[in-house]
């Protein structure tokens, strides 16, 4: 038996089990074919196709811009590189708020388009109708709680949420209604760590946390800035574990300096 037959594909269920046993749950973006096929080499149990991709492919200053037909690119390229991860794709602004026939069908163009796993979408409460409808699709759902970049111009700010008793309360019945609608897993983006915690104990499916803590069930981050090839953003919660910005730089320069120079290419570089 090949090294690859013998690897676990990742699927809702296997998350399912690695939060009852204990075992935390990784999570990174990808947003294109190279960087999805080093994501899945790694071991990572879940690629996200964020809509993180509006501001770090894109270079916009929010989520907001980036269309389903774009998400829909990524998304193929992504899955056309993996074959252990699981694959969850983020619905973008306007395809879901207040109008579930549309999140449907939007859902299942997604879907039928790209082969993704699931989808994630943000909100509680006010987006229910479309979780319910896509769930009864049979397209696997995750939640999002918390900071919602999509609902930036509602907040005014990206400052750490659900500080007050109030929005609290709110975040913990939102993440309940979520679990009791049938979504598999649920994200907590940039939250007070003793609520994450809470959350994650107190629900039966995945929590995965953003800037929520350790005490989730699993971590997710931005590959372009935990990579350090973003500069500009540096949260509290970020790790970097490389400066590839430094590293690819100087390659670049390399470069110049060595065409500019006719150092390259050299006699064994060519035909």
């Amino acid at each position: 038996m090949s090294t690859e037959s013998k690897v676990r594909v990742i699927t809702t269920h296997v998350l399912s089990e690695m939060k009852f046993r204990g075992e935390k749950i990784s999570m990174l973006t990808g947003y294109d074919y190279s960087m999805a096929r080093i994501l899945d080499a790694a071991g990572i149990d879940v690629i996200l196709v964020g809509d993180s991709a509006s501001n770090v492919m894109a270079g916009y200053e929010s989520t907001l811009p980036i269309t389903l037909d774009q998400m829909i690119y990524h998304a193929t390229s992504v899955v056309r590189a993996v074959k252990r991860a699981l694959v969850v794709v983020d619905m973008p602004f306007g395809t879901y708020q207040g109008n579930s026939k549309l999140a449907l069908n939007c859902a299942i163009r997604i879907m039928k388009e790209s082969g993704a796993d699931a989808l994630k979408l943000e909100g509680g409460r006010e987006i229910i109708d479309s979780v319910q409808r896509i769930l009864s699709a049979g397209i696997p759902v995750m939640g999002h709680l918390g900071l919602t970049p999509q609902s930036i111009h509602k907040f005014g700010t990206y400052v750490v949420r659900a500080k007050d008793e109030e929005e609290a309360d709110k975040l913990v019945e939102d993440a309940h209604i979520l679990q009791d609608a049938g979504c598999f897993a649920l994200v907590l983006e940039k939250i007070p760590a003793k609520l994450g915690a809470k959350v994650a104990r107190d629900l039966k499916i995945p929590v995965i946390g953003i800037g929520a803590g350790g005490g989730v069930d699993g971590q997710v981050l931005v590959v372009h800035d935990m990579l350090g090839i973003t500069q500009e953003f540096s949260p509290r919660f970020l790790r970097r574990y490389h400066n590839l910005y430094a590293e690819m730089l100087g390659a670049f320069q390399s470069f110049i300096g060595d065409v500019k120079s006719g150092d390259f290419p050299n006699d064994r570089e060519q035909y």
